[in-house]
């Protein structure tokens, strides 16, 4: 009779479940620079649009194909690289007016966070730091599925956009024109297409 009452009497044990962390399986990637590229827009003589490109740039990439938004991704343009196909123009661009590439031989992005907006569609906020100024931007981005390519490795692509205004990174340089209006827009278009290759 005790026996059974110490039963029941007895207090009950609370059943503690450890949580465990969610694992990412995040692997690193390289940039392959013959496939990809950086470019961008600027209105000029407030009528169209030039287009240039940068040639030198490098990157990695941590990711998870299961889990996108844990992913880490750097980018590092050479600054000198600058290509607009006009090489006057390019050397204006490469002087003191503009990027200073020999004090600021390098345009970094880092990214902070990787939001899934749907299917593949993404946002993808980080630091972009040109002519030694660093602020937050945020890219809409599109990736690809990963595959294999012919010599065994594994790929992925991304494309990125968006708009800046360069004075935000101290490029003030411009020209008034006789009609009013300015010679070089201030608002930037910047593109990023982007192949990986697991390493």
């Amino acid at each position: 009779m005790n026996s059974n009452i110490d039963v029941l009497e007895a207090p009950v044990q609370e059943l503690v479940l450890e949580e465990k962390p969610v694992r990412t399986a995040l692997s690193t990637w390289n940039l392959d620079a013959t496939h990809s590229n950086a470019g961008f827009s600027v209105r000029h003589l407030m009528i169209s649009n030039v287009r240039g490109e940068f040639r030198q740039l490098s990157g990695t990439l941590q990711y998870d194909p299961a889990n996108v938004e844990k992913s880490v991704v750097s980018i590092t343009i050479q600054a000198a690289s600058i290509d607009t196909r006009e090489p006057n123009r390019d050397a204006h661009l490469k002087s003191a007016d503009f990027f200073e590439t020999e004090k600021y031989p390098e345009i970094t992005f880092n990214s902070t966070q990787w939001q899934h907006k749907n299917d593949d569609e993404l946002i993808v906020k980080g630091d972009l730091t040109m002519h030694g100024v660093t602020r937050p931007v945020v890219l809409t981005a599109e990736r690809t599925a990963t595959m294999k390519d012919p010599w065994g490795g594994t790929r992925v692509g991304f494309t990125g956009k968006t708009k800046i205004n360069r004075k935000d990174f101290g490029l003030h340089y411009n020209a008034a024109l006789e009609a009013g209006g300015v010679v070089v827009g201030e608002e930037v278009t910047i593109s990023l297409e982007a192949e990986f290759v697991k390493a």
